[in-house]
């Protein structure tokens, strides 16, 4: 309720997405919903082998000028993406393979016709000639590797080598308690919902390249494309429409977006192309594959002295643009030591070159991985000096005292009490039932088992964060441009775009906290570079926060203005008269005169306007960033019960509670539901997703049949308990908060799952947890032990 007892529509209402209604009667627009007169389909012709020499590519005769391959785009560039990270190696990437092929599923040729069907038949007919060469499918063999090389101008097949060593050597003697272990995440896809997809003109009136373009990062792909194909900026329009998901694989410039631009730039006609689930499933085979080997420190109670990690991530054949393949490494060895206080730190990072699809960041970047790795540890911790883990976990987390808090690594810990939070997830999950439970036994044989996580997600970091990791491009100021309308309405232009988020909710809470104007009349203009302020977009949990902060500077910049026309109406001096968010502009008597009469005298009745009204009228363009942008860091402690089955290996969650602070909420329902998404793709992290690759770099799985997603029976009813520390460096204390759910669930299960088990003396720590994989786990415990006399 606001300050007159009407139903509040601001920061913290639980207001529904505006946009849902649309999407559930089916009024979404997508790119694969545009059709233009003259529009040709495109599909692509696809390597068939991991790695190997294009000896020869013939176009099928009579079908010359409906085939394309690298020769034919002479005026696009390979994608390359610089870095200023140490040791870092270009890759570039073409449009279409040239010479070598690096990954099954690496475009080829380009076909168009006018159904994708009648495309896909031409791109049967092409015959290509490839000669096999040896691949390289293990990152720890392709390291080693002395002959064999993904790109051939390189001496070894690592794209960078990372390393760290702060106070290591003096703590990790100081430890009592050693504790080894190897964890590792298996490669898998990201599925959006709706697939890449691109429709690409040339628009002869504004002379422009005009894609239409599933893309979380407009203006930033923009800038991709018009490099790419060296053309000025002023001559490339990116229309982001509805995005069906996006999850970090749409922040890129991929090969086939960059060559359907390069088809309407030189036939100026419509081209379009869309992924279907087996290009996805090929291509798209390019995250979460991490390994890591760390050692723990500790003393006699399993507090933490020092960390030794060497972590291995399996980079695959290119580096994508922007982000560049360092990203990853540099997130995973800057975010390994998580929400824990200790001071000894050395970990050394190799990102390796192998072929497969080019390794993106998906949804949590590595934190999903550090936090998988951190989290078993501390378990092993824990059973290594004989407590519970919750009380391990407990005394090793950063205290709120110690907050704002630089940790091992120097990451700036701005706010939060990250024992409460561990504290009220184990409260409202209530361990001691569970635990009874456990003692009691099941009537069906299956075990029982508990697991805690904790975890903190830096957002929002600008841009003294993404300097450090060598980026051709980084992150400043985000802008918002507000405008008041006629009839008192608002319309808010920003630069990052919604594939989810419930962006035109939440800003329009901004708009309303600050205005008070009714959110069905603000409307949120984005997604398009022809008409919004420019933003890098929209990823690393960032929008709400600098986006966001730019609008609410921008609304409040329009205050004054409204008052000195206000309180002009109301015949008064401006300091007479407030700025009420119901009643408009309130003068000194109490009489009051509408936003809408105040929009209405500057637009429409001008000669009622004071004579020195302020000429800028009534809209404001604003850039922000916070003093401070080290990021707001996010974060919370999941606590989850399973039910082992140790005859068939089957897991089944039986409770999944989460107890989360992201700082000022702007819509507690948005942020439980971006929350209730992540688990799910956390789940399908843990439990069932995976691409496994032979050894000749084929992948197991191309369609849904092969590739195992959670379904509605695999996920469980989630408890979610909030609390509020607001950030001291944002507007209104504001945090992202939209990765945070996918970090923690392949920990938390696994945690629990080892739990279940421990009296078998069973531990796993490879996802996907299969019954194949659980059932070789417990085979292998209750194997008779060979006797070293026999041997």
């Amino acid at each position: 309720m606001d300050e007159h007892g009407k139903p509040g529509q601001g920061i913290g209402a639980r207001v529904p997405r505006k946009e849902d209604s649309r999407h559930m009667h089916g009024r979404g627009q997508f790119v694969s919903d545009y059709v233009f007169p003259g529009q040709m389909e495109v599909a692509f012709l696809r390597s068939p082998l991991a790695h190997g020499r294009i000896r020869g590519i013939r176009k099928p005769a009579g079908f010359e000028s409906r085939v394309f391959v690298r020769e034919d785009l002479v005026e696009a560039r390979d994608i390359v993406t610089p870095s200023t990270l140490p040791t870092y190696k270009l890759s570039g990437m073409p449009p279409l393979a040239h010479g070598k092929v690096r990954f099954v599923g690496e475009p080829v040729a380009m076909c168009i016709a006018k159904t994708r069907a009648e495309a896909e038949d031409i791109a049967e007919q092409i015959e290509l000639d490839i000669e096999q060469l040896p691949v390289l499918v293990d990152a720890h063999a392709a390291r080693l590797e002395k002959n064999i090389r993904v790109h051939e101008d390189w001496d070894d097949n690592l794209f960078l080598t990372l390393s760290v060593d702060n106070g290591f050597d003096a703590l990790s003697r100081k430890a009592t308690v050693i504790v080894k272990r190897e964890v590792e995440l298996s490669r898998h896809a990201m599925v959006p919902m709706e697939g890449r997809a691109v429709l690409a003109y040339w628009d002869e009136r504004a002379d422009q390249l005009v894609m239409y373009y599933s893309t979380q990062t407009p203006h930033l792909v923009r800038t991709g494309i018009a490099q790419f194909l060296n053309l000025d900026e002023a001559q490339v329009r990116i229309i982001a429409p509805d995005v069906g998901g996006g999850f970090g694989f749409k922040g890129f410039v991929h090969p086939e977006e960059l060559a359907v631009a390069w088809l309407a730039l030189k036939f100026h006609k419509p081209f379009r192309w869309t992924e279907d689930r087996r290009e996805h499933l090929t291509y798209g085979a390019n995250t979460r594959q991490h390994h890591y080997l760390l050692t723990a420190y500790a003393d006699d109670k399993g507090r933490l002295l020092a960390l030794d990690a060497e972590i291995t991530i399996d980079g695959g054949a290119y580096s994508h643009w922007p982000f560049t393949v360092g990203l990853e490494p540099g997130q995973a060895t800057g975010n390994l030591p998580g929400p824990y206080d200790f001071q000894g730190y050395r970990c050394k990072t190799y990102c390796v070159a192998t072929n497969k699809p080019g390794f993106i960041p998906y949804r949590g970047v590595a934190r999903c991985g550090v936090c998988f790795a951190m989290e078993l540890l501390m378990d092993s911790i824990a059973r290594a000096v004989g407590r519970d883990p919750y009380e391990v976990r407990l005394e090793n987390l950063v205290r709120p005292e110690q907050m704002p808090y630089d940790n091992v690594v120097k990451k700036h810990y701005d706010s939060g009490d990250y024992p409460a939070a561990l504290r009220l997830a184990k409260e409202k999950f209530d361990a001691d039932k569970w635990r009874a439970r456990q003692k009691k036994g099941e009537a069906d044989g299956r075990r029982i088992g508990i697991g805690f996580v904790s975890y903190c997600e830096q957002s929002a970091h600008g841009t003294s964060v993404f300097t450090s990791w060598g980026l051709p491009m980084v992150p400043g100021y985000d802008q918002s441009a507000v405008k008041l309308t006629p009839d008192g309405g608002l319309e808010v232009r920003v630069g990052v775009h919604s594939h989810g988020q419930g962006m035109e909710t939440t800003f329009a809470q901004l708009g309303n906290e600050i205005l008070g104007i009714d959110i069905q009349k603000i409307r949120i203009v984005h997604g398009d570079t022809g008409n919004s302020p420019y933003s890098t977009g929209t990823y690393a949990s960032r929008s709400i926060v600098m986006s966001g902060g730019a609008t609410i500077d921008a609304c409040q910049e329009l205050i004054p203005r409204v008052i000195h026309i206000g309180a002009h109406l109301l015949g008064c001096k401006d300091e007479e008269a407030r700025f009420d968010k119901t009643l408009g502009v309130v003068g000194p008597s109490g009489k009051s005169v509408e936003l809408k009469e105040i929009c209405s005298v500057w637009y429409l009745r001008p000669d009622r306007a004071p004579l020195d009204v302020d000429r800028r009228g009534l809209e404001v363009s604003v850039s922000y960033k916070p003093d401070r942008d080290t990021g707001a860091f996010t974060y919370a402690s999941h606590a989850v019960a399973v039910a082992v089955d140790i005859g068939t290996g089957h897991v089944e969650i039986l409770d999944y509670v989460i107890a989360e602070d992201c700082g000022t909420m702007v819509n507690p329902l948005i942020v439980e539901g971006q929350t209730i998404g992540g688990v799910a793709q956390g789940i399908g992290t843990a439990l069932f997703e995976e691409i496994q690759f032979d050894a000749n770099g084929q992948p197991d799985a191309s369609t849904l049949a092969d590739y195992l997603l959670p379904g509605a029976s695999e996920i469980p009813n989630m408890r979610i308990f909030h609390t509020e520390t607001p950030s001291p460096y944002t507007r209104f204390g504001m945090k992202g908060m939209g990765e945070g759910g996918a970090i923690a669930p392949p920990a938390v299960i696994f945690n629990a799952v080892n739990d279940a088990l421990k009296d078998l003396g069973v531990e796993v720590s490879k996802t996907p947890l299969t019954p194949h994989r659980l059932m070789e786990a417990i085979l292998k415990a209750k194997a008779p032990k060979a006797n070293p006399q026999n041997a």
